[in-house]
């Protein structure tokens, strides 16, 4: 995240010519993305973890 925001912050002079009617500073911009890709990394990782919890360990070893 450190890494993407710092690179993000080096390449403002290419982001400008992509972006229409925002600024390449836009701390909107700084702060929706990482929060965005923070709720969408945690529900993939939750509705799987919260499906496996719901089976029986030795009924899952037993298909196995």
């Amino acid at each position: 995240l450190v890494f993407g925001i710092a690179a993000a912050f080096a390449l403002t002079r290419l982001i400008a010519s992509i972006l229409f009617q925002t600024e390449p500073w836009d701390p909107t911009a700084f702060l929706a993305a990482p929060i965005v890709l923070f709720i969408v990394a945690l529900v993939a990782t939750w509705l799987p973890a919260a499906r496996a919890a719901r089976i029986d360990p030795m009924e899952a070893l037993r298909s196995e």
